[in-house]
């Protein structure tokens, strides 16, 4: 049997685990709505928080099928859809499957007909991302008493620590958007496809401010996301050579 990254034994299993995923987040959304009736919520503020979290996810989505759709080129459909439906995040799977197939002298602009680049590929993806639960499992509890005992000691520098983790993180996403500026104008166009949604941000913050629009506080991070991702096509045509 000739071997295929499409193969639908592999999309049977990946739909059976997504399923799996569906049936838990619903089993939860039903936990949480009959909690929050226990405390006394009214329905209009549980449907509005439903409804903003449902929006808030949008933005997210859409750049994870991009992720889903990039991958599937070369990897096929079913593997991507599994990573980026449980664990994965799209700034690891992409430089991860793309590395991986680097390593194995596997081009990512064709399908990969080879079953033991594909596991490898596979394998790689999975592994790497597993060191993020570890550290989760045995030091969250560490981290979040330390951060709880400075607070109470001194809140300013606990405020500072919580600052101080989150740039670090936000530092490792921002590196990869200088990651390819040496290859001319196209490393340039995620750098400013970032600094048109961080502009977009900007401008709702100002509006949340200047006309006391507190509701767009809560769709303020979608819409930037999805403004820059609409931007990115235009921004790319304009960049490229010979661009108007």
């Amino acid at each position: 049997m000739a071997f295929s990254v499409n193969h639908p034994l592999l999309y049977l299993l990946t739909g059976l685990v997504v399923l799996f995923i569906i049936l838990q987040s619903t089993y939860f959304l039903i936990k949480a709505i009959r909690r929050a009736r226990e405390l006394g919520m009214g329905a209009a503020l549980i449907r509005k928080t439903v409804l903003s979290s449902a929006l808030f996810s949008i933005a997210p989505a859409i750049s994870i099928l991009v992720g889903v759709i990039t991958l599937s080129k070369f990897i096929g459909l079913p593997y991507p859809w599994l990573r980026l439906s449980v664990l994965g995040a799209v700034t690891y799977e992409l430089p991860a499957a793309t590395l991986a197939a680097s390593a194995m002298n596997a081009p990512v602009t064709q399908t990969i007909t080879h079953a033991p680049t594909f596991a490898a590929i596979a394998w790689v993806m999975a592994l790497g991302i597993l060191s993020g639960l570890v550290l989760v499992l045995l030091g969250l509890r560490k981290i979040q008493s330390g951060m709880v005992s400075l607070a109470g000691r001194d809140k300013r520098w606990g405020q500072i620590l919580s600052d101080a983790l989150f740039l670090g993180m936000i530092s490792a996403f921002v590196g990869l958007l200088f990651s390819r500026v040496r290859e001319g104008l196209p490393g340039f166009v995620p750098l400013v496809v970032a600094l048109a949604s961080a502009l977009l941000m900007a401008v709702c913050g100002l509006l949340i401010r200047r006309f006391k629009w507190t509701w767009l506080e809560q769709y303020a991070l979608p819409l930037s996301m999805l403004g820059a991702m609409a931007l990115s096509l235009p921004i790319a045509a304009l960049m490229a050579p010979g661009g108007v």
